[in-house]
């Protein structure tokens, strides 16, 4: 009995929960991460309109991994360009509604408005393009005039003529600069001068553009230039000279030219007739 060996066994109990440590939160985040991108998913995909919600659609039904990877980068730039030329698109149609029709459309209607409704008045109706939009000059001739000498009440003739441009203009969003001009033949003996009278036609024009519909929140402008801005600068007394200007802006962003913007407030003139 003393000889006999004791023989100690020790167990070591293993807890249930010892082998699995805290992988499984790892993946519990991780379900949830993809619960939450899916929902996300699932909630762009309502913002966005049918018909792109349909594109998409197409596009992962006839999904190929191989494929989009052949294709490379190559695949994914002219998509990225189709992408940028849809924005492009995009923006010049939103800017051609704000700033109207063209100015080609613009000059082609008052064009066939005057020889449809004005062509009495056809040699003192000019329309031509310029940078910054399309401008319509009717000017004065021997023996027709728009305004009494001296006078800033239009003629009949003249209302007549300004209301045709109104009507074919009114329904633009374009804005609209009105102008007055003299020409610089003296005259004696009045307080008035060209700046005074070319101002003040410029604005009876502006009135009868707004009896006749123009809105008077698309008037951009209204100046007058005197004989500073002459229609024929080799003779300053030419009746052409005095003339009303009316321009309708195409391009807001674009210096107009001489004569269409506001001038840098000059010395005042001497004394002229109109």
């Amino acid at each position: 009995m003393e000889d006999r060996n004791v023989i100690i066994r020790k167990v070591k109990k293993r807890r249930v929960h010892e082998s699995h440590g805290g992988s499984w939160k790892v993946a519990y985040a991780d379900f949830v991460t993809a619960m939450m991108a899916f929902f996300l998913l699932l909630w762009l995909i309502t913002m966005v309109s049918p018909e792109k919600r349909l594109s998409v659609s197409e596009y992962f039904k006839n999904f190929n991994i191989i494929r989009e990877q052949t294709a490379g980068s190559k695949g994914l730039m002219d998509k990225q360009q189709a992408l940028i030329g849809e924005q492009k698109g995009a923006i010049r149609t939103g800017m051609q509604e704000q700033t109207g029709k063209s100015k080609q459309d613009i000059a082609g209607k008052l064009k066939h408005a005057v020889d449809e409704k004005l062509h009495n008045y056809k040699d003192q109706i000019y329309i031509d393009i310029v940078d910054g939009g399309v401008r319509i000059q009717v000017v004065d001739t021997e023996g027709s005039t728009m305004f009494p000498l001296g006078s800033a009440e239009p003629t009949d003739k003249a209302k007549q003529i300004i209301g045709i441009i109104a009507e074919n203009t009114r329904d633009l969003p374009n804005k609209v600069a009105i102008e007055g001009h003299t020409d610089a033949a003296p005259f004696r003996g009045s307080q008035t001068t060209n700046w005074e009278l070319s101002t003040s036609r410029a604005s009876a024009a502006r009135r009868e553009m707004e009896k006749n519909g123009t809105d008077p929140m698309r008037i951009a402008r209204v100046v007058g230039y005197a004989d500073q801005e002459l229609y024929n600068h080799d003779n300053p007394r030419d009746p052409k000279n005095r003339r009303i200007s009316i321009t309708v802006i195409t391009n807001p962003g674009q210096p107009l030219p001489p004569g269409v913007i506001t001038p840098q407030a000059p010395a005042p003139a001497p004394s002229s007739r109109p």
